[in-house]
């Protein structure tokens, strides 16, 4: 028989409990980043709420005894050769900063307290992706959660912890980083340092033939050079494996792979199309975008994170970014945050960059980041997504499910998710272990989640 283990949750919707029979091994590993995540407009929500059932979950990092023992058995050993593989990814990315070096993204000695206003969402039912109707505590249940929360009107309404995290926890943003990345560029932008429609070699000489040559500024945002770059982390040839020797998150061994992220861009000689023809997604861009600004407002990119974001959002805790040898921070994927900072993150964003009682990143940067324009509804229109979201499009970090609605979110691999939604005034963050890096299901199952909660709210 299941042995089943009960969890307590620190606030909202009571329990869910976890089954130590549970096999991660049941889920498929799916590698299509950019379909995964636009397979979200495809579903309707369905918002009506059903009688709670018990959801039955995966094992937890305590239950399957990673990192336990003085010293742990070397089967439970999490290590720099192993952290993103399963089981391993219910421990590590909860604790990266024991993995990996990282640079510490100081807060002020302010907190924006958020009030709350706690409300049960686990029996509300949407339309998963496989067809069936799930309730809101199964996909929670069944989809490796470490925390979640939902912000409606700046209050917590729901906030939920699972597999040993807690308020205080840094999680793994993962691809959510990049959005964190996205919404900073906005500063030098609006402020005139960097212009969106020069070509970044302007700024960055280094990268002067090689496949970024000849792009702009906007096209970086917006992921539409042409530049060859394999995102299959399967493939240890590919770039994006190589790309994670260089900033270290995997082991070097004999690899001759840059000792920086910034040495390996420049690398990257090849092209497969012409830039600005159309969206495809290739994290490389992130780590482009994040040396615009530093080379522009000629301060390393941790420390202008810290000053002008994070200082100003009252976070509660201080943030960690991976760093490479170089000290230079992962910026396409190593952002590590509390459940509760990245939904103040969040709410900036829904209030038009305004928080904790000032302007924090310029209203029009946040109406582009939502609307975009022409070039992005094409190149987006253009791309292998748009028959998945034919009103989608893709701007400055942030995928955006239709332009007109304003909701849009961020996504990183392992089912990490911030979900704006400005018609409902609600904000929500999904933070996992989940075993697959990518699996569009999971993408369109958390959407969905989040789609039906607030309409749910919208009816109050």
């Amino acid at each position: 028989m299941a042995r089943t283990i009960t969890e307590p949750a620190i606030t909202g919707g009571g329990e869910i409990p976890r089954s130590a029979a549970a096999s991660p091994a049941r889920l498929r590993r799916q590698r299509a980043v950019p379909v995964v995540l636009l397979a979200i407009g495809l579903l309707a929500a369905w918002p009506f709420v059903a009688p709670a059932e018990e959801a039955v979950g995966p094992q937890t990092a305590a239950e399957l005894g990673l990192m336990h023992g003085f010293p742990p058995p070397p089967d439970k050993l999490v290590t720099l050769a192993n952290w993103q593989g399963e089981p391993f990814t219910r421990w590590s990315l909860q604790n990266v900063t024991e993995i990996i070096p990282t640079a510490r993204i100081k807060r002020s000695n302010g907190v924006a307290e958020l009030d709350t206003e706690l409300q049960n969402h686990d029996a509300v039912v949407f339309a998963a992706a496989d067809g069936k109707r799930k309730t809101v505590a199964d996909m929670l249940a069944e989809t490796y959660t470490d925390g979640f929360i939902v912000l409606q009107n700046s209050k917590i309404v729901t906030e939920r912890y699972f597999n040993g995290m807690r308020p205080s926890t840094l999680h793994l943003l993962h691809g959510v980083t990049q959005s964190y990345i996205g919404t900073l560029a906005g500063l030098p932008i609006t402020g005139g340092q960097l212009d969106p429609n020069k070509p970044i070699t302007d700024y960055i000489s280094e990268l002067a033939g090689t496949g970024f040559d000849g792009a702009t500024v906007r096209q970086v945002l917006d992921m539409r050079t042409g530049v060859k770059f394999s995102e299959d982390a399967t493939d240890p040839t590919s770039e994006i494996s190589n790309m994670e020797i260089s900033i270290g998150w995997r082991p070097r061994g004999y690899s001759d792979a840059p000792a920086s992220a910034f040495q390996f861009l420049a690398t990257l000689t090849d092209k497969t199309s012409e830039h600005g023809q159309k969206f495809a997604y290739r994290s490389a861009h992130t780590y482009v975008l994040a040396w615009l600004i530093e080379r522009t407002t000629e301060t390393r990119l941790q420390d202008y994170l810290a000053t002008q974001l994070w200082a100003k959002l009252g976070a509660e805790y201080d943030a960690a970014f991976t760093v490479d040898p170089h000290g230079t921070p992962a910026a396409g994927a190593g952002l590590n945050t509390t459940l509760r900072d990245t939904a103040r993150f969040g709410q900036m964003h829904l209030q038009g960059g305004f928080f904790n009682g000032q302007q924090i990143v310029p209203t029009e940067w946040i109406t582009d980041c939502r609307q975009g324009d022409e070039g992005a509804r094409g190149a987006y229109g253009g791309s292998e997504y748009a028959r998945l979201l034919p009103k989608g499009i893709y701007r400055n970090q942030w995928w955006v499910k239709d332009p007109t609605k304003g909701i849009y979110v961020a996504v990183g691999r392992y089912g990490q998710m911030l979900y704006v939604n400005v018609p409902a005034n609600m904000v929500g963050v999904k933070l996992s272990s989940y075993p697959s890096a990518d699996d569009h299901n999971l993408i369109v199952d958390h959407v969905r989640a989040f789609d039906a909660i607030a309409e749910q709210l919208s009816k109050k």
